[in-house]
């Protein structure tokens, strides 16, 4: 445990750290040896990547971030008032990263001089050093326990040591990276780490016109294919691998009966690429597809009806003006 200040403190609930490559090596040798090839989104998020997925976000073609802050911006007071602020109560954000977004809400909260902690949960402890160093400057008052832990591992330890009513956030459309199978089990295991009491704030992107989705994930400054293309960088890098990254360029395409954005990298040649890490060389056809990402987008009745199965309700649905993106409060049934 780290302390920073009375108000503010870290705890590493994760094991310790035995593997180099997190596992990587162990999903490239899985990965690439399949037909058709995939690599894991997961892996995205080195330093280098998690730099130019900031500068997605300030694209004009990527509107999820945008469509987001500007609900919680403008109807920040009603969706406080549904969640309940009056009693007292744990903010629990799962994948809070450097909590961009619930800045709007904590801040809100602290003038309103709500009964709360703050409890940002993520599996980076220096990102959450780094949140914690901003929160202790920006709000010096506000209490904060940041958890290093998986999802579910965070909310057991809260269950177990701080019985207290909580309100967790689960915002950016992250759900949107798990398939259908993998979000309604995400919905359904966290029903079972959740009180009566408790609420849930999910953030959706929402179907629409699918040029519009398209362009926000193959944008035309092209920080999209660097950075999905930094994917084969860091496997040189830290595998020893020798990907020509001129050989390989990034394509998305949105399927419109699924409702989900697919992300590859796509092979412009026939090629071979060694891996030194494992041991293994890898072949290519030209035109040949690594999957690498799928971003679901949801209906509210398809959100309905998944929440329903798992014991939620929706209680309310924030939306932008365009409806394109919503966050929708669920309360255990």
């Amino acid at each position: 445990m780290t302390l920073t200040s009375t108000h503010t403190r870290l705890i590493d609930l994760l094991p310790t750290r035995v593997s180099d490559d997190n596992g990587l090596a162990q999903d490239v040798m899985q990965g690439l040896s399949q037909s058709p090839k995939k690599l894991s989104s997961r892996f995205f998020y080195d330093a280098k990547g998690s730099q130019l997925f900031q500068q997605i976000m300030q694209l004009p073609e990527y509107y999820l971030t945008k469509l987001e802050h500007q609900i919680l911006e403008k109807q920040r007071k009603e969706i406080l008032f549904a969640m309940d602020t009056h009693t007292p109560f744990q903010l629990v954000d799962l994948g809070a990263g450097d909590a961009y977004k619930t800045k709007l809400l904590l801040a809100e909260l602290v003038a309103s001089k709500a009964d709360f902690s703050y409890v940002p949960l993520d599996i980076s402890d220096d990102q959450l050093n780094l949140l914690l160093e901003d929160l202790h400057h920006r709000l010096p008052k506000l209490p904060v326990q940041a958890l290093a832990a998986e999802y579910f591992q965070g909310l057991e330890w809260l269950n177990q040591n701080q019985r207290q009513r909580k309100v967790v956030l689960f915002l950016g459309s992250n759900i949107g990276n798990f398939d259908l199978e993998e979000a309604r089990n995400f919905l359904c295991t966290l029903r079972q780490s959740l009180n009566p009491e408790d609420a849930f704030l999910l953030g959706l992107d929402l179907r629409k016109d699918p040029e519009k989705m398209r362009r926000a994930y193959a944008d035309a400054a092209g920080v999209t294919s660097a950075f999905n293309l930094n994917l084969l960088h860091r496997i040189n890098k830290e595998l020893q691998a020798d990907f020509d990254l001129d050989q390989f360029q990034h394509f998305a395409e949105y399927d419109p009966l699924e409702g989900t954005m697919r992300s590859f990298l796509i092979s412009k040649i026939n090629q071979k690429v060694h891996i030194e890490a494992i041991g293994q060389t890898f072949s290519f056809e030209a035109w040949e597809a690594i999957h690498t990402e799928n971003s679901y987008k949801f209906s509210l009745r398809q959100v309905e009806e998944m929440a329903g199965a798992c014991g939620f309700r929706v209680q309310d649905v924030f939306t932008d003006p365009s409806h394109g993106f919503a966050d929708v409060l669920l309360r255990p049934v």
